[in-house]
Order: structure tokens, then sequence, then C-alpha cells
């Protein structure tokens, strides 16, 4: 929530509490120093001055992503039964152009009237509408007027927001010049392939496409059968026009995508009774544009009300909000918010985006679209190969075909040699292209024919009279048919999840101690003790292994613990460092490090050890190394909790040298 919404809660006669209430307190400061300081991330090629849009991931992130894209892959591709395939980033122009991304694939650029310098319009504007708001100058009604229009930014073509960006007296940020009027962006990077006039070609926008112009394939590698899912991970690639907000708008990013492919007229969903009762944040469109506050549903209610298209398109959603709880996000700030009506493509017919807030607001971080079947119709046709699947039907169907019948001196003599592709074309075509052409010459019109490769002329289309072609009903029995499947599509970016999870993850340790050495701490400049609650599943490393202090008689129990730890398939840090073990465990609390495990005096006399949990602080003591390993195996693979620990072992208290537990 920020200023506009409060606004227009004001303006409604929503609750100012209820409003307050909703607001997340997210420290985008001190993530933001965690990750820097423990090297998550930085900017690529900082050493020479860096580019915008552009980060390398340090070993705890890396280890995070791994692990994530692992979850996904087990919560989705593994538990649903997926085909995963892995298709190059260089795109070959045609597939683009079909896709319409070489068209339609752009954001609206705005530049400084005297600089020239370059900003993206729709961010311009609504930071400029936050800004009003909070300057509390606005009457209700514009304040509202404020809200509405930030609600459709997604949905302004040029004109709208050349008019949109004056009427609201936008300027250029830095300089407070004028704007030149707005103009449309390709995204796309541009590159040649091959040498000289090789093939011109794109890094690809989206994983998709390799999907799609695989489909048949895939269909075959499945034996033929409907519906099934392919899935592919890998990177893609979008020239943003100002990447802001570090890791959130990038230029080369992470995708995780699924096409699940079902037939158009039967979307219900084999398994989703399991996930009916999941109740979800929803934020459709009508509360969009009214009331701007999202609603708990049941996903079958949802359904079942027609808020959501259809039963694959919920269970997706569903599974999707499972993902987000199991990796670690809160969900009471997450939530799904359906696209407006102009802001879907025109083939689509649903589409929500999974939205995440943090310290930058709602983020999108997934979308899960109905595609219809457009594009694997769009590929088919340019490609020239049938993407379509073979429906055997049960028993006979009797259906009523159109069939075109030429008058084949009268075209003939019209058009001569192009009268046997027109032929062709008319016998070639569908039902629905048939339908149209007998309604058309039903009327009394000229029938206008697409003719594949075109006339001698060069034209694309031949005009042909009533005269020459007329059209005719046939009964036909059929035992199945070809059809085109449509596309549920959920999609992830896998970067804006892992920065979500760290916001959410993140939080401050209150001093442990007496208040001389909190008083001595503060005095010193010492950063907070600061926590990153990660689970066990995606924490980069899983095990801190420390010595009691440094000192050669823990070495022999030491090594065998390491050991041990590894064998089972655990990551470990060994921190055998001179600094006190309170600091030492701090320092593994900061990168999430759930557990750590102690050698201490009684584990080198009697070979039992200590596990201590990272969001609690508390320890117990097992009797075994062994024990203990099995204790985090179990944790970090999500079969026990850390409260059937405790039932199992007693909880003790820190040894003398651990007193400064907690404290960074």
């Amino acid at each position: 929530m920020n200023a506009l919404q409060v606004a227009a809660d004001a303006a409604d006669g929503t609750s100012a509490a209820a409003a307050a209430a909703s607001t997340a307190t997210f420290s985008r400061t001190g993530v933001a120093s965690l990750l820097r300081r423990r090297f998550f991330y930085s900017p690529a090629f900082d050493i020479y001055g860096g580019v915008s849009g552009l980060y390398d991931y340090g070993p705890p992130a890396c280890a995070v992503k791994n692990n994530v894209v692992a979850l996904w892959r087990q919560h989705f591709v593994l538990e649903e039964g997926m085909l995963e395939l892995e298709g190059t980033c260089l795109t070959p122009e045609p597939v683009l152009r079909t896709s319409g991304h070489v068209e339609k694939f752009t954001d609206l650029l705005v530049e400084d009237a005297e600089t020239g310098a370059p900003f993206r319009a729709d961010h311009l504007l609504e930071e400029h509408l936050v800004a009003t708001v909070e300057a509390g100058t606005l009457t209700p009604e514009r304040a509202e007027e404020a809200a509405a229009l930030r609600a459709r930014l997604d949905e302004l073509d040029e004109a709208e927001m050349a008019t949109a960006l004056k009427a609201w007296a936008v300027k250029a940020p830095e300089t407070g010049n004028d704007l030149a009027p707005p103009y449309a962006f390709n995204l796309m990077f541009k590159t040649q392939i091959g040498p000289k006039a090789g093939v011109v070609g794109y890094l690809r926008p989206e994983t998709a496409q390799g999907i799609f112009v695989n489909f048949k394939r895939l269909l075959d590698y499945n034996g033929g059968r409907m519906p099934f899912a392919a899935a592919q991970i890998g990177l893609s690639f979008r020239n943003e026009i100002s990447p802001r907000a570090g890791v959130l708008r990038v230029r080369e990013f992470l995708q995780a995508e699924i096409e699940h492919f079902v037939h158009p007229q039967h979307k219900g969903h084999p398994k989703f009774a399991s996930v009916a009762d999941r109740v979800v944040n929803l934020f459709p469109r009508a509360q969009q544009l009214t009331t701007r506050v999202a609603v708990p549903m049941a996903v079958g209610d949802a359904v079942a009300a027609g808020t959501i298209a259809n039963e694959t398109l919920g269970y997706f959603i569903a599974r999707t909000d499972m993902f987000a709880e199991k990796m670690g996000l809160t969900l009471e700030h997450v939530r799904f918010r359906q696209h407006l009506e102009h802001e879907m493509a025109h083939y689509a017919s649903d589409c929500w985006d999974l939205e995440v807030n943090t310290s930058y607001q709602w983020i999108e971080c997934a979308g899960i679209a109905d595609r219809a079947c457009f594009d694997l119709t769009s590929h088919s046709t340019a490609a020239k190969v049938e993407l379509t699947v073979r429906e055997v039907f049960d028993t006979p169907q009797t259906d009523e075909l159109w069939v075109a019948v030429p008058n084949k001196g009268a075209l003939g003599k019209s058009f001569k040699k192009d009268a046997q592709k027109i032929m062709a074309a008319l016998a070639a075509a569908d039902q629905d292209t048939l339908g149209a052409y007998a309604a058309t010459s039903g009327a009394g019109e000229p029938v206008v024919v697409a003719v594949d490769g075109g006339l001698a002329s060069g034209d694309a289309t031949a005009t042909v009279e009533p005269s020459m072609l007329s059209f005719k009903r046939v009964t036909q029995t059929v035992h199945g048919r070809n059809y085109y499947p449509s596309v549920i599509e959920p999609s992830f970016g896998i970067g804006r999840l892992l920065y979500c999870l760290w916001e959410h993850a993140y939080f401050v340790r209150p001093p442990s101690g007496d208040a001389g050495a909190a008083a001595a701490a503060a005095a010193a400049n010492a950063p907070p003790a600061a926590v990153l609650r990660l689970p066990a599943e995606v924490a980069p490393v899983k095990v801190i292994l420390l010595p009691l202090m440094r000192q050669a008689v823990f070495n022999g129990r030491l090594g065998e613990a390491a050991d041990a730890l590894r064998a089972a398939g655990l990551s470990i840090r060994v921190d055998d460092s001179g600094q006190s073990i309170g600091r030492r465990y701090a320092r593994a609390d900061e990168v999430g490090t759930p557990f750590g495990v102690t050698v201490d005096h009684q584990t080198v006399a009697d070979g039992s050890i200590t596990v201590r949990d990272r969001d609690t602080t508390a320890q117990v003591r097992c009797p075994s190394i062994a024990a203990a390993v099995e204790v985090v195996r179990r944790c970090c693979a999500g079969l026990g909790s850390w409260a059937d620990v405790t039932a199992e072992y007693p909880v003790v208290a820190a040894t003398a040298e651990g007193e400064e537990e907690g404290q960074a």
C-alpha cells in the first residue's frame, strides 16, 4: 500500500486503521546493507564503473538461487510430471516476429526535451502521482483521480500517456525540463547470427518460444497424450529503458516457465479438487477499480463464480501460492492480481500476476495466463508445420461441413495459371474461413481468398467474384479431428522472487546480554544483529560447524563431524576463526544458515554434540555426531521441525564461552 492507496481509501470511506494495518514494514536499507556486505550480489563490472541493469551474484545468492530453482523443479516439474527442455538464448527474427515480439514487445519511452535523457514513461508518471499525493495538496476528488489513473497505467497507449503526462505536469526528474512526446521502444537485444549478412536474431526476451516451436516433438515424446506440460528454466534478456530498484529490474534474468497444453473446450484439471479449498489473496478487476483491496477467496469458489476463468488456471494459481509459502514468502504479503481487460493480450482469456509486497510496494514476480491457442496457431501458419493434436472420438460423429465449389472455367479464364493456386487455397482453408467466405459470397460480395505463395502479380490475395465460386454444406461422418491446444502459462522471474524472499526473511535480533554489553556494542558502531530467516530448504549453507574455540584438541571431532555432514549431502562451512562463538553464530545467522553444530569439550570427552537453531537460538545436545547429522538432515529435507527436535532432545544452556551469542 502507498499514499495513493491511502488517499483512495479516504475518498471511498475505507477505514484508515485497516489501511494502516495492511501496510508492511520492510527494511530496505538493512537488507541492502546485508546483501552488499556479505556479497549476495554486486553491480557487474564495477571495477570499470559498472553497467546499469547488470548484476553478479556472489556465493550466498548463487546457492539460494540454485536451491529455489531446485525447489521449483521439485514442486512443479517433478510433482506434476512435466517435460523439461533447454532451448537456445539466441532466437532468429522470424520466430519473434511470429510471436509478436518484434512489433509489440515495447515500453513507452520519454526523453528530456533538452538533454535527451531517457525515462520509462509509466514509471515517471507513477512516481509523480505518488509524490503529488504524498505532498497532501490534492483534494480528495483529485487524489481519487490519481489513484484511478495509477491503476490503469499499463493500459495507456502513446496518445493517452502523452495526455496524462501533460495533464499532471510531469517534468524530467533531474533537470525539471519538459518531456518530449512518448514513443514505443522495443526491449529486445538485436544481433546478427553468423558473419557478414547473417541471419538477424535477438537474445530471447522469454523462454516460452523455445517450448512452442518444439511442441510437435514434445507431443510425440509424450506418446500423443493430452493434456501435458513442458517447462524451461533459463536466462532471458530485456533492454530495459531505465533499470532501477536493484535486482528487481535488470537486463538479464533467470526465468522459469511452464506451458501447460490443454484441450480448448476442456480446461478442467484432474487434481483441482486437491487445491479447491486453498484460500489465496485475489485482487480481481472489480476490486482494482473500486475498493482497491485484495480479498481472500478459496480457489474453488473463485472458479465456480467465474472470477478465475477455468480449473487449470485456478489449479496453477493455488500451486503457485503453495510454492510462494514453501520458499519462504509471507503469505500475508502475497496476492494474485487479475489483468484489466485492456491490459491483456488480445488473444488471452484470463491472466493473473503473483505480486509480493516489499519496501518497493507490490512487485510482479510471476504471471499465470490462459493464452488460448494463439502461439501454436501463429507458429503453425508462419512455419507451415501443423502444430495440432489429433483427437479420436469414442464414437463417430456426424458433422455438417462447408465445401467450396469453384467454377473452374470461369476461374481459369479470369486468373489463368493462378486458378490452380486459388483452388488449392480453398481446399486447404479451415471451416471457420470457409464459413466466412460463404457468408460473403451469399451476400453477393466478392470473396477475398488468401493464397499461399501469392499470385503471379505479387498480390497475396485473389478477389473472386460470386459467379466464379459457390459454397455448399455437406454431411460427413468423422472419427476424429485435429485441434490447436490452448496454453496455460505460469511464468516466474526467479531474481525478483529472491529479492522479495530476502526482504521477507530479514529481521534484527534484539540485543542479548547485559545493558553494558549492549551499550558497548552501540558505542563501537557495531552493525545490528541481522538475521535472514530463510527456510532450511533454500538456505545457502545448511550448517555452520564450529569448534568452541581455536584449539587443537577439537580438530579430530571437528573433522569427523564435517565428513559426516557432507556425506549426508548437507552444505556446510567450518568457521574455526579466533572470534568468539557468539560472533561466529551471528555471522552465520546473517546469511541465513539455519543450524549451528558446535564441537566442545564434552564432544571430545564422550562424542555428544550440540545443534543450535538459528531462529530461536536454542540448542540441544545430541548423544552422537550421527544423531546430530540426522536431526539436521531431517529438518533440511522438510521431514521434521525444530519443535520435533526439542521434543526428542533436551534444550541446553549456552556454555560460558558462548555468552556473546547473538551479538554481531
